[in-house]
C-alpha cells in the first residue's frame, strides 16, 4: 500500500478538481455546506493544508506546525484556483514518494509518516469538496476507492459495515449512520501504527 500512497493523493486532487470545475460558475461566496467559510474560503484552507503536509513531511519537525504558509490568490478566478488545489496535491504527492519510511513529523493529532500525511492530504480533498460540492448543489459523493485507504489509516476504530465514503464522512462529522447519529466532534489518529 505504501507505493500507491502518492498515486492515490494525486487522484483525490485530480477527481476534487474535476468535480469542482463543473461549478466554477456559481457563488463561491456562500458558505460551505456544514462550514463557517465560504466555499472559496474552503478552497484555500484545503490548499494550504494539502501543502502544509508536504512541508511537515520535508522539514520533520517534532514539535510544531512548519512557518511556510500556501494560499491561493485572493482575486484568482475560481479556474486557477482549482489548478491551485491540483498543483497541492502533486506537491503532497511527491513529498510522500521522496519520503523514507523512517520519517516522522509532528501534527497535533499524531506525528506521522508519508502514508499518514498522505492519508490527511486525501481526507482534506474528499471531505472539503464533498461540503464545497453540496452547497453548489452539485451531486457527488467521494469515492469509496479513495476514503477506504484513509478510512483505514487514519480512523483505526471506524464503524464496519457501510461504504468507505459514508464511513469517512460519519467519521468526519458529515453524516449520519444508522444507530450512530451524527459526529459532533472528530478527529483522525495520525500516529503511526
Amino acid at each position: 500500500m505504501n507505493g500507491s500512497w502518492p498515486s492515490l493523493v494525486s487522484s483525490a486532487a485530480g477527481e476534487c478538481t474535476q468535480v469542482l470545475e463543473k461549478a466554477t460558475d456559481q457563488d463561491w461566496s456562500r458558505d460551505a455546506t456544514g462550514l463557517e467559510w465560504t466555499c472559496r474560503e474552503t478552497l484555500d484552507h484545503v490548499a494550504l493544508g494539502v501543502v502544509g503536509y508536504a512541508g511537515l513531511l520535508i522539514a520533520q519537525p517534532t514539535d510544531r506546525y512548519i512557518a511556510l504558509f500556501a494560499s491561493l490568490d485572493p482575486r484568482a478566478p475560481i479556474p486557477a484556483c482549482l489548478e491551485g488545489l491540483r498543483i497541492a496535491g502533486t506537491v503532497l504527492a511527491r513529498a510522500v514518494r521522496e519520503a523514507t519510511p523512517d520519517v516522522r513529523a509532528w501534527h497535533p493529532w499524531g506525528h506521522s509518516d508519508g502514508p499518514g500525511f498522505a492519508a490527511m492530504g486525501i481526507v482534506e480533498l474528499v471531505v472539503h469538496t464533498h461540503d464545497i460540492a453540496r452547497a453548489l448543489e452539485l451531486d457527488w459523493t467521494p469515492p469509496d476507492w479513495l476514503c477506504g485507504p484513509a478510512v483505514e489509516r487514519l480512523f483505526p476504530d471506524a464503524p464496519a459495515g457501510h461504504t468507505a465514503a459514508d464511513t469517512l464522512l460519519w467519521c468526519t462529522g458529515r453524516i449520519a449512520l444508522t444507530r450512530l447519529g451524527r459526529r459532533k466532534q472528530w478527529q483522525w489518529n495520525g500516529r503511526v501504527r
